[in-house]
C-alpha cells in the first residue's frame, strides 16, 4: 500500500485523534447524564467540522512541502474532502438507524450519548482494520476494484427501493440471536450495561443497543469505505477522512435527530451517489472521472434533495 503522507503527518493524525477523544471523554464525565438541545449538538458539529478542515489543510502543505507540488497537493486535498462528504453523507442514513434503535428500546437521550461515544470508538478500530486490509487487498488484487463497484451500485438501488418505507426491528436476525444468546433485562439501570434480577447478572436493554450500533456500523461501513477508495487509494486519506466524519458522529446525531423529518429524501440522493460512485469505480480503466468532478457531483445531489426535503416538509406543514 502506498501512501503520499509522510511518517510524521501519520504520528500528528493519531494524536489529533486520541487527543479528541481524551477531551471528549472528559468533557462527558464532567457532564455526566444529560440531555443534549440543538445549539449544544450544533456548536460541537462545527468544532468537528473545523478541526477536519484545519487537518485537510495541514495534510495540503505536508504534500506540498514534501513534493513541491502545489497541483498534487490541491489534488490531495480535494480527494480528503470528496471523501470527508461521502463519510459525512452517508453517516445520515446510520444516524437515522440510530435512532431507530434508540427510540424502539426507548433509550433516554440523557444515555444515548455514551452508547454513541463507545461506539464511535469501536468504530474507529474496526474501521481502521478494514482499511487497512482492503487497501492491500486492492494493491494485490485490481480486480476488486470492479466488485466493490458493484456491490455500490446493488447497494445504491437497494437504498433507493426501501426509502420512504418504514423501518423496524422486529425482523432483524441480530437482535433475535442476541436475545436467544443473552437474558435481558425489561427495564433500564440508568447507563449501566450488566444488572442483576432475581440473583443472576443479566444484560440491559443498553448492552443490547451497544451491539446493534457497533453491527450496524460494521454494515454501513461496507459501503462507505469502498467509495472513498473509489475516490482515491492513498488509506491515509481513506482513513482519515473515514475517522474525522466518524469524530463528529455524536454532535452529528443529536443535531439531525431534531430535524430528521425534514430530510425525508435524503435517502433518495444517498443511493443515487452510491450508485454513481460504483459506477465510476466499474468504469475506471475506461473514463477517468476527476476528483472535482465527483466531489461536484456529491455535493450537488446532497444539495438538491436536502432542499427538495425542505421544500416538501414545508408545503406539507402548511396544509
Amino acid at each position: 500500500m502506498h501512501t503520499i503522507a509522510p511518517l510524521w503527518l501519520w504520528v500528528t493524525f493519531v494524536g489529533i485523534v486520541l487527543a479528541s477523544l481524551f477531551i471528549d471523554f472528559v468533557v462527558l464525565k464532567k457532564q455526566g447524564a444529560h440531555d443534549i438541545g440543538v445549539k449544544e449538538a450544533l456548536n460541537w458539529s462545527l468544532v468537528w467540522v473545523a478541526l477536519s478542515f484545519l487537518f485537510n489543510a495541514l495534510f495540503w502543505w505536508a504534500v506540498k512541502d514534501s513534493t513541491g507540488s502545489v497541483e498534487l497537493a490541491n489534488q490531495k486535498a480535494v480527494e480528503f474532502l470528496t471523501g470527508y462528504l461521502i463519510e459525512k453523507s452517508l453517516a445520515v442514513d446510520n444516524i437515522f438507524v440510530f435512532l431507530l434503535i434508540f427510540t424502539y428500546f426507548a433509550v433516554p437521550t440523557q444515555y444515548q450519548k455514551r452508547v454513541l461515544m463507545i461506539g464511535i470508538i469501536g468504530a474507529i478500530v474496526l474501521r481502521t482494520v478494514m482499511i487497512l486490509v482492503g487497501g492491500w487487498l486492492l494493491a494485490e488484487f485490481h480486480w476488486i476494484l470492479y466488485v466493490f463497484g458493484a456491490f455500490l451500485i446493488l447497494t445504491g438501488v437497494k437504498m433507493w427501493w426501501a426509502a420512504g418505507k418504514e423501518p423496524s426491528l422486529e425482523d432483524n436476525p441480530a437482535l433475535k440471536l442476541l436475545r436467544r444468546v443473552l437474558p435481558v433485562s425489561k427495564n433500564h439501570d440508568g447507563e449501566k450495561f450488566w444488572t442483576v434480577e432475581n440473583g443472576k447478572k443479566i444484560a440491559t436493554p443498553l448492552f443490547m443497543v451497544i451491539c446493534l450500533v457497533a453491527l450496524t456500523d460494521v454494515i454501513f461501513a461496507v459501503d462507505s469505505i469502498p467509495a472513498i477508495f473509489a475516490i482515491t487509494q492513498d488509506p491515509f486519506i481513506v482513513l482519515t477522512s473515514n475517522v474525522f466524519a466518524i469524530l463528529g458522529l455524536r454532535a452529528m446525531y443529536f443535531l439531525l435527530a431534531a430535524v430528521a423529518n425534514k430530510f425525508h429524501l435524503l435517502n433518495y440522493g444517498l443511493a443515487v451517489i452510491l450508485v454513481f460512485i460504483g459506477t465510476k469505480m466499474c468504469l475506471i480503466d475506461l473514463v477517468k472521472i476527476p476528483v472535482g468532478v465527483s466531489l461536484g457531483v456529491v455535493v450537488g445531489i446532497l444539495a438538491i434533495t436536502m432542499l427538495l426535503s425542505l421544500r416538501s416538509a414545508t408545503a406539507t406543514t402548511k396544509r
